[in-house]
């Protein structure tokens, strides 16, 4: 056995990590079905917390037809898939899922990963490698799926400057104008809870003849009329070349996927390894997104996200009024700044322990060094008082540890 020399390399760079303050530690957590967001941590001191950083945003892992629809699927068709979709693991469930997809966002057509990572992983690496001559261009903010799909492209890339237009402009002004082009950014940028001005990065890749690949992971169910992301919500997801979106955010259960024109689909459906090497989602995960996608197009998704918008506003309104820094954005997700890695480490390990509230500390590299934060994820189904509780906690450790507040 030979692991011990390389356990010490292994070590090494472990210890490093802790040294810096990026070392992660996971919550033992188990939810509480019919009572979010509370759960039991089995970790430490145990007893219930309220989670505050989950991407279940609207509480729909625990919606009850959502578990019905999981619970009458396990009994009409057991577990598992059965494997590949290509060999064995396309079900019924998984085409209906499919054309609610298509339909969510007004495309022909939609395929289902078995997660966001996968699917932008796949559609991206897919489109750069078998398109001759094509040329990514990735906002530098990206997603690491993204980069991830881009780099396996093996195909040429640019980076340009986050959420600016005029950059891409010169950029795209700069290539072959018969070449391919893709223009790949997200709708909501999930750290810094930024939106991308869409309609004018869409003027100007159309100026260019560029395809569109936009990333709507953290949008959708939130935004839109029904739930489509932020280019419903502003009339603009007809002019989209691909949309990528996830099952395991606001919609609560799990998976990822990508629509677009039938060709399109069936051409990464035809080509794409990360889908056809994968074995399918479960037939119950599937008719519970399924369930899911249909309740927040109606009047009850439109009912939750308003309330989601409102809890929002107030705990940034109760951080406001205590001068706690906070990530000014138009989103739902509220960056609290810490700036500094072992202090962030230290305020989720106390929330969690001394006041029941769970968080994790967002360090490097998932931000950069400098940018450390407690990112808080309001959902509709956080009374007022929690919000009040989790602000008067913050409130407190602020002036305990001598952390900068914003003055008014």
């Amino acid at each position: 056995m030979t692991s011990g020399r390389y356990d010490d390399h292994f070590r090494a760079q472990l210890d490093a990590l802790k040294d810096e303050g990026n070392y992660r530690v996971f919550a033992e957590l188990e939810r509480r079905c019919g009572a979010f967001p509370q759960a039991r941590n089995h970790g430490g001191q145990g007893g219930d917390v309220t989670v505050w950083c989950g991407n279940d945003y609207l509480g729909m892992g625990q919606h009850p037809k959502v578990l019905d629809a999981m619970h009458a699927t396990i009994d009409a068709c057991g577990a598992g898939a059965g494997g590949t979709r290509n060999i064995s693991g396309t079900t019924h469930a998984h085409v209906r899922l499919e054309r609610e997809l298509a339909d969510l966002h007004g495309k022909p057509a939609a395929l289902l990963f078995t997660s966001g990572y996968v699917s932008n992983w796949a559609a991206l690496s897919t489109l750069g490698a078998r398109l001759p001559g094509c040329t990514i261009l990735s906002d530098s903010l990206n997603h690491a799926s993204m980069i991830e799909g881009i780099r396996h492209a093996r195909c040429a890339k640019q980076v340009w400057r986050h959420n600016d237009v005029e950059d891409l402009d010169r950029r795209l002004s700069a290539l072959n104008p018969e070449a391919p082009k893709i223009v790949a950014f997200e709708s909501v940028y999930s750290m810094d809870g930024d939106i991308a001005p869409i309609a004018e990065i869409l003027d100007v890749a159309e100026t260019h003849n560029a395809m569109t690949y936009l990333d709507e992971v953290h949008a959708v169910g939130l935004y839109g009329p029904r739930g489509g992301g932020i280019a419903e919500r502003e009339g603009l997801a007809d002019r989209v070349t691909l949309i990528e979106g996830t099952l395991g955010k606001a919609f609560g259960v799990v998976g990822g996927y990508i629509t677009g024109s039938e060709a399109l689909v069936d051409f990464i459906r035809s080509f794409a390894s990360g889908f056809i090497f994968t074995t399918a989602l479960p037939p119950a995960i599937a008719a519970a997104a399924a369930e899911s996608i249909r309740v927040l197009k109606g009047f009850e998704g439109a009912r939750l996200r308003a309330a989601h918008q409102r809890k929002v506003a107030r705990l940034r309104d109760r951080l406001d009024a205590m001068g706690i820094p906070h990530l000014p954005n138009p989103s739902h997700i509220v960056p609290v700044m810490v700036k500094d890695p072992v202090k962030c480490r230290m305020l989720a390990d106390i929330l969690l322990d001394r006041y029941g509230i769970y968080v994790q500390p967002i360090n490097y590299p998932t931000v950069p060094k400098g940018a450390e934060r407690l990112r808080f994820t309001p959902s509709p189904l956080h009374s007022e008082t929690e919000i009040d509780r989790l602000a008067d906690a913050l409130h407190d450790l602020w002036s305990q540890c001598a952390l900068a507040r914003v003055v008014a």
